[in-house]
Order: structure tokens, then sequence, then C-alpha cells
């Protein structure tokens, strides 16, 4: 049976941009595939891609940058059992990705005959519009936007002496078509706002730095937003100027809600994708139905938010995203899973398949991931500290996923006595192990929140925007780093 899972919208534009130009049809692509199958190869599939980018940013007033870039593709990809044979093209046209077919269907085990039928039907709802952003206004409204957020940045508090704004945009027609019967096509807008202010008191300087964007245009970037952003960007800035040295030490940490979760992305998330597991390298592998973290806990990935960051209406092999429920009140329930992984470890496909672009294989990845709330309040959660820190904002970090250790600094963060704030300190880390901190958590704020569309995530020299979240937490026995 043929299905198909895209929108007579999507799959237009796709056709029209990246088949049309060179006469290619539904119909020859299929031939192409079937002769891929031919050669004894399990799966294959073409993955199409154009993508139309552009970067701004400001400095002291001045434009410092600004690039506009084009780029389009296909990537042609076979899978034999474990053995993956894929090659890419610039060259959007038939003898092209017959050649690159040609090449993958090497890893065949035997001759046979096969037919592909490709017979688009099927819609799932578009989770974001599917307008061109970069389009949407001119260029000199585009400066104008950058120069807004630098003058509102200014005006917050005269300590501040720079300010450094940034603006990307991208537009992403993808087309991906299966031996299996699937055709898919999705259109994704893609915008994010990037603040960094520098302020000075006394000879001494600090910065601070804020963001946001997600599926959709410049529409969303109104006064409010621009102002929020430059906004905690300042402050965060001039908080650090009367940080105190961070301690050092174990102690109970409490998370703030939204970017923290970044914690959850890195120690846990990547340790539930499904080839870490299928390889037996992630401290998760063998686990599910076991206990990994505090009852409570409750962990989804899910791709399905709209307009959000790292929400798709279809994943990039052409299934739709949905909720995974990965821990369930700190039971572990199932990994994230792409078609090659799935197939080999005997379960079904959730909607994770990703990749960076057309020259790229797609691998298991996460959405959205994020933590459910429970029952506390973020002022019960932080009376119970008596010492401790409060993390609001994480910066950089490392994991492990086969130990699942991990390292974090932290942009802004609080000393906590006898269950009260008492001044911001720097220079702190968090040093921990995922799995033993999932089961550290003795109590979940009630103040779920999503980040605010910055997150950007890094795997095997490929980068994909993401989204995280999770409410105020309570973590006990985690290791700070300081220099106090």
């Amino acid at each position: 049976m043929s299905v198909s899972l895209a929108t007579p919208s999507s799959l237009n534009v796709a056709q029209s941009l990246m088949l049309a130009p060179t006469g290619m049809s539904l119909d020859q692509l299929a031939t192409t595939l079937g002769g891929i199958r031919s050669k004894g190869v399990e799966f294959a599939d073409i993955y199409f891609e154009h993508n139309k980018s552009e970067s701004w940013s400001l400095e002291e007033g001045i434009v410092k940058n600004g690039s506009f870039s084009i780029d389009q593709g296909v990537g042609v990809r076979a899978i034999n059992g474990e053995q993956t044979a894929f090659a890419y093209s610039g060259d959007l046209s038939l003898a092209s990705i017959n050649r690159a077919a040609t090449t993958v269907a090497s890893i065949g085990a035997s001759g046979q005959s096969a037919t592909v039928a490709l017979k688009p039907i099927n819609q799932p709802t578009a989770l974001y519009r599917a307008d061109d952003p970069l389009a949407s206004i001119s260029d000199d409204a585009k400066i104008a936007l950058l120069k807004k957020v630098e003058g509102i940045a200014r005006a917050r508090d005269p300590r501040v002496t720079q300010v450094m704004v940034s603006l990307a945009c991208e537009h992403v027609v993808m087309l991906v078509l299966r031996s299996d019967g699937v055709v898919a096509a999705d259109v994704r807008p893609l915008c994010r706002v990037n603040v960094q202010a520098i302020v000075e008191q006394s000879g001494k300087r600090e910065q601070g730095r804020s963001g946001g964007g997600g599926r959709y245009g410049f529409e969303r970037f109104d006064d409010a937003f621009l102002t929020k952003r430059a906004h905690e960007a300042v402050d965060m800035a001039l908080l650090n100027l009367d940080a105190k040295p961070a301690p050092a030490g174990v102690m109970p940490v409490v998370l703030g809600p939204g970017w923290p979760g970044v914690l959850l992305h890195e120690a846990v998330g990547h340790g539930l994708e499904g080839d870490f597991n299928r390889k037996e390298s992630s401290v998760f592998t063998g686990r599910i139905g076991e206990r990994v973290a505090s009852k409570g806990v409750t962990v989804l990935d899910d791709g399905t938010l709209p307009d959000r960051r790292g929400s798709l209406t279809v994943d990039d092999e052409g299934t739709p995203t949905q909720a995974n429920v990965l821990i369930e009140d700190g039971i572990l329930k199932g990994y994230m899973q792409d078609t090659m992984n799935a197939r080999l470890m005997g379960v079904g496909v959730t909607g994770n398949g990703r990749r960076e672009s057309y020259a790229h294989l797609p691998m298991p990845r996460m959405t959205n991931t994020y933590m459910l709330g429970g029952d506390k309040t973020p002022d019960e959660i932080i009376a119970s500290v008596k010492d401790g820190i409060y993390a609001v904002n994480f910066g950089g970090g490392q994991v492990d996923i086969t130990s699942g250790k991990f390292v974090f600094t932290m942009d802004e963060a609080w000393k906590i006595e006898n269950g009260k704030l008492m001044y911001p300190v720097k220079g702190a880390t968090l040093i921990g192990n995922g799995d033993a901190a999932m089961n550290q958590i003795s109590m979940i704020g009630n103040d779920m929140r999503l980040d605010e569309g910055i997150g950007v995530c890094g795997k095997e020299g490929q980068s994909v925007p993401v989204g995280i979240g999770q409410p105020t937490l309570r973590i006990d026995g985690l290791t700070v780093g300081g220099t106090a």
C-alpha cells in the first residue's frame, strides 16, 4: 500500500522548487527507487532539500555582517541490515540521482524484481505556517529591528557599554520519497533573535545574553518580544556585577524552569536515542521497564508542538512526529527511533529521524524534550533548601553518553541560605551523573516552561534546532564546582 504524509501545498511547493526545473516526476523517481530495491536492498530513500537562509548582526549601531545563501541538493540512501550506503549531490538532475542510486545499491545482497508505487494520500496538519519569513519584510526593516533592540538595551541602564544583536532566519523545503511508497514534504520556517549586552562599573565588566524564536516569521517579533530579550540580556549582566565567587562542594541544587532543561537534554535525552541503545553504549541500554528516575518524573520528546523551534510536521524520513513518553513516573518507557534503528531493534519508528541537511545521513535525534510539572510551588522548593544553589541559566556543557557524567557551567545562579535567595554567584559549574541526578530529584515544581527558542543540538558533527523545558526542580547531592 502506498501512503503519503505530505499536505498538497507542501508537496506542490517541493515539486515546483526541486523537480519541475529539471523536468523530473515522481514516477521517474519511483523507478529509481525500484532500481535500488532490485539490487536486494532492504530500504532506500531519496531526500531533496532547498534551504534559503540569511543572517544579520549589529554592533555599536553598525551592521557588522549580512549574509544570504541558497543551497539545494539531494541525498540517496540504501540500507541493508546494519549496512548503510549514502551519496549526495548539489545537482538536482535525474542523471545525477541515478548515478548516486547505482552507487548506494552496491550494498545489496542479491538481485530481485522490485516496483515502488508512489501515491500521495493522507495529510497531517501542518504545525507551522509555510510562509517565507525572509521575504516578508525588507532588508531596511530587518536592520531597523536590530537597531530597535539595541536602543531598548541601552536605555535599560546607563552602565551598558556595548550591545550586539543578531538575527538569523531560514526557509527550508524538503521532499522525501521512500522505497515503501511513502512520499512526504514539509515547508519549514525558522527565525531567531539574539542579544548580548556588556556593562561596566568601576572598571569591572560583565556580560549577559538572551534570545528567542521559533518556526514563525517577523510577525512574532513585536515590541514586547524584543523588549523582553533586551532586558534579559542587560539584567543578567548587571546581576553578575554584584555576583560573589561560587561555593564548592556537594549540596542541593534547585534548577529553574525552562532553559535549565538543557541538563535534561544532554545528560538524559541523548542517552535515550535509539542508536546509542542499539549499540549498547548508553547508560540506559536494556533498562526499559526499570526505574531510572524518582517517582513523579515524566519526560517526553514531542515534535508536535505548534511553532516550536524543535517541532516538525514530519521528520526527515517522512514519519510524522509524535509525543513520545520516554520516562513515566520514573520508569523508562522507550527510546527515540529513526527508520534504521527501529528496524534493527524490532520496534516502531517514533518520528525522530533527523539530519542537518541533504548532505548528511539521518539518525535518531531529539525534537522538543521536556519534563512535566509536579505539585510544588517554586517558593516551596527554594524554601526547603538550607544551604544550596539556585541555577537560573546555563551556559555550555559536556556529557559522556556511556557513563552519563556531565559538567555544566552556570551563567546565572544564586546562593540559597535558610530557604532564601541571598546573593548571585559566578564561576559555578554543576558536576554529576545523569542517571544518578534523575534519582536525586526530590521536589518537582508546578511551573513547567519551555525555553524561548534558542536550542541547537550537536551530534556526530550535525547540528539541528531543538526545544527543551522543565519545571523548577530540587536535586539533592549534586557537586558544585566553585571558586570560593
